[in-house]
């Protein structure tokens, strides 16, 4: 099983930066695509940014576009999250997700135990 750990969250004003990490270990050659996800107190978890671990393509929610950067670094097995002109309501659990090609139903299969975001006015 791969296993994911997030690092980097912690507490910032708005209008700052936080910069989050996640260190995949494991079978992570099987990796098709890589996730951040979030979840606020008494809300649903919701999809953040994706990117294809092979061709490093990019999908983000609108909510963070022109704000959120996702990245990864294949030869460490880590992908980030540059998070800057941070708002209150981005305060959240960040989750860190992958996909396995093995199992081509368009489903994230790993998740790690999240880190937590919190924004002040």
């Amino acid at each position: 099983q791969v296993r994911l750990v997030e690092s980097g969250g912690g507490l910032v004003q708005a209008g700052g930066s936080l910069r989050l990490s996640c260190a995949a270990s494991g079978p992570t050659s099987s990796i098709r695509r890589m996730g951040w996800f979030r979840q606020a107190p008494g809300k649903e978890r919701e999809f953040v940014a994706t990117i294809w671990w092979s061709t490093g393509i990019t999908y983000y929610t609108d909510s963070v576009k022109g704000r959120f950067t996702i990245s990864r670094d294949n030869a460490k097995n880590t992908v980030g999250l540059q998070m800057d002109s941070l708002k209150p309501e981005d305060t959240a659990v960040y989750y860190c997700a992958a996909e396995d090609s093995r199992v081509p139903d368009n489903q994230y299969d790993y998740w790690g135990q999240g880190t937590q975001v919190t924004v002040s006015p």
